[in-house]
């Protein structure tokens, strides 16, 4: 069997601002975030012959590359289930480099998601496609939005485990106060206390607002190269140690209810799985994390299927300073979706990038390995990156 492990590299990213307004359209995002990781790279755009990306993302690839320069397309491919599907293009990038299809390859997602349309709002008039459906069939129940699914799971989790909101207040405090020194976070300046969380409106039992991601308008991109290439180039490479995808059993995307285990854990555990078999290491051998934070108290199950700690076990985890910088696990150290930006997650791996180069404005001292995930409660998506 052909792996992936160790044989491709981010060789370089880009990122524009991140508003609540860009002002421009979502292909020109697209296009600046893919020539700044080119820039980045030190490749030349009529280099790319591949590309990757979500299939929720409004941009074509035909019309970046022509935008870019690009003169030979080999590869294109989308990975669906929004969130969950974050880390997927870049599994699909290095398969792709690997295989010898191609050798250059944009992952991009650019959106303006704040200021043209806001995935918060409820689910309707949507196309009738089988996952669809499924949604309409449980908006009957009132779970019209992803905060009311993503609630109903942690508020089983929290039934099962004694976690409260005001350990999920813990979280959000400390995603806030790697925002506020942040300058690229929206949150730059604006630290939070447990006791505005507390105050903060109810969104959907028990999501306050400051457990909530925010709704974002920008753009990142990757360029992956083989190892070997990535050696030669301007940055110090970041290689894929594993990358793997993940829906068990009765996984439903956003209403997986029918479970033994309602909480968004089990396509997180079979993730992290594969990614311990591909790569040969494991919890105790990563020094950091990027953690999925579309809500700030997903992050408890998160902790506790990639293996970080027991089921029930990441309230003191995170309570014990675990995920601060000096702890056993710092992670989201931009600040995350709720402090930074959402970008889907793709502003969460090039945070990995920056951590592993060295240059993080949190940096965490001596990283060398960390695991990247995607959304949770539905299939999903992660990845292992680590540098020599």
């Amino acid at each position: 069997m052909t792996s992936i492990s160790n044989k491709t590299a981010i060789a370089g990213y880009g990122a524009t601002e991140f508003s609540k307004n860009s002002g421009r359209s979502e292909l020109r995002l697209a296009v600046e975030a893919t020539l700044g990781a080119l820039t980045d790279a030190g490749i030349d755009p009529a280099e790319v012959d591949g590309m990757a990306t979500f299939s929720m993302d409004n941009n074509s690839e035909q019309e970046i590359f022509r935008a870019i320069g690009g003169k030979d397309l080999k590869f294109f491919a989308r990975i669906p289930q929004g969130g969950g599907g974050t880390l997927g293009p870049v599994q699909q990038a290095a398969m792709a480099i690997t295989t010898g299809i191609a050798n250059v390859v944009v992952v991009y997602r650019a959106m303006n998601e704040r200021s043209e349309y806001r995935f918060g709002q409820p689910m309707h008039s949507l196309p009738p496609t089988s996952d669809n459906v499924i949604f309409a069939y449980h908006g009957f129940s009132g779970l019209m939005t992803p905060a009311a699914m993503l609630g109903l799971m942690m508020r089983r989790y929290m039934h099962e485990t004694g976690a409260t909101s005001l350990d999920f207040a813990n979280y959000a405090v400390l995603a806030r106060k790697y925002a506020s020194t942040n300058p690229n976070a929206f949150y730059y300046g604006k630290p939070i206390t447990v006791e505005e969380h507390q105050a903060s409106r109810m969104v959907a039992d028990p999501l306050h607002l400051l457990d909530c991601c925010q709704e974002s308008d920008g753009g990142v991109a990757l360029v992956i190269v083989s190892a070997e290439r990535a050696r030669d180039l301007r940055q110090r490479p970041v290689y894929i140690r594993a990358a793997a995808q993940g829906s068990p059993k009765g996984t439903v995307s956003l209403g997986g209810f029918y479970k033994d285990n309602i909480w968004p854990f089990d396509e997180c555990a079979a993730t992290a799985r594969q990614l311990y078999s591909q790569s040969g290491l494991s919890p105790a051998d990563l020094d950091a994390a990027i953690i999925y934070d579309h809500f700030g108290p997903s992050v408890f199950p998160g902790l506790e299927a990639y293996g970080f700690c027991a089921k029930g076990e990441a309230k003191d985890f995170v309570k014990d300073g675990h995920l601060e910088i000096g702890g056993k696990l710092p992670i989201n150290m931009h600040g995350g979706q709720l402090g930074e930006a959402y970008i889907h997650g793709m502003n969460g791996v090039a945070e990995a990038v920056r951590q592993l180069r060295g240059t993080a404005v949190n940096q965490v001292p001596g990283v060398r390995n960390m695991l990247v995930t995607a959304g949770s409660g539905l299939p999903t998506s992660a990845a292992l990156l680590g540098v020599d």
